[in-house]
């Protein structure tokens, strides 16, 4: 029995098969919107819901009227993790949370406010180790995340970027 030549593939066409890869990568990247950005679309295989909800603005008087409207985008990512994306009435992505079996890309969500989360990171685990919580607070950006294997849970704010009215617990 002859054995069959596997057929070379030339310079130019290799070169094509690793940037139609490439692309197909970056294709299959999520796509949410990051902290103090613009909304994006859902990542492939995701699905997203949005709703409109109404928060009472500071004081017990306020009226309908004077309360601030913001967005809640839900997005079921591929690997079963909620993402919570929370848009001003200007669009802005204020907070981010999520509730799932995996962490997601935080670098994502984050967006240039990642390497102030990593700064805060590096500190918090100097301070007190590998293991536990994490909580990361200054003065523009908080960040908590935890859980275990199956089951995170997190959430990411900017304190200065809070509609009128919405606080922390709200972001969930």
């Amino acid at each position: 029995m002859k054995a069959l030549k596997q057929p070379r593939l030339g310079h130019l066409q290799r070169h094509f098969v690793l940037l139609a890869g490439a692309f197909g990568i970056c294709a299959a990247a999520p796509a949410l919107a990051a902290l103090g950005g613009d909304p994006l679309n859902a990542p492939p295989g995701a699905t997203a819901t949005n709703a409109v909800v109404r928060a009472a603005v500071a004081g017990s008087g306020a009226s309908s009227a004077s309360a601030s409207s913001y967005t809640v985008r839900s997005t079921t990512l591929a690997s079963g993790t909620i993402v919570n994306e929370y848009l001003s009435t200007e669009g802005t992505v204020f907070g981010i949370a999520w509730r799932g079996p995996r962490v997601p890309d935080l670098a994502t969500l984050l967006g240039s406010y990642f390497p102030q989360y990593q700064q805060g990171l590096l500190a918090q685990r100097a301070e007190r180790g590998a293991r536990g919580q994490v909580s990361v607070q200054d003065s523009g950006l908080v960040v908590r995340s935890g859980g275990h294997m199956g089951a995170f849970a997190g959430s990411a704010y900017l304190p200065q970027s809070l509609p009128a009215g919405v606080s922390a617990s709200d972001i969930q």
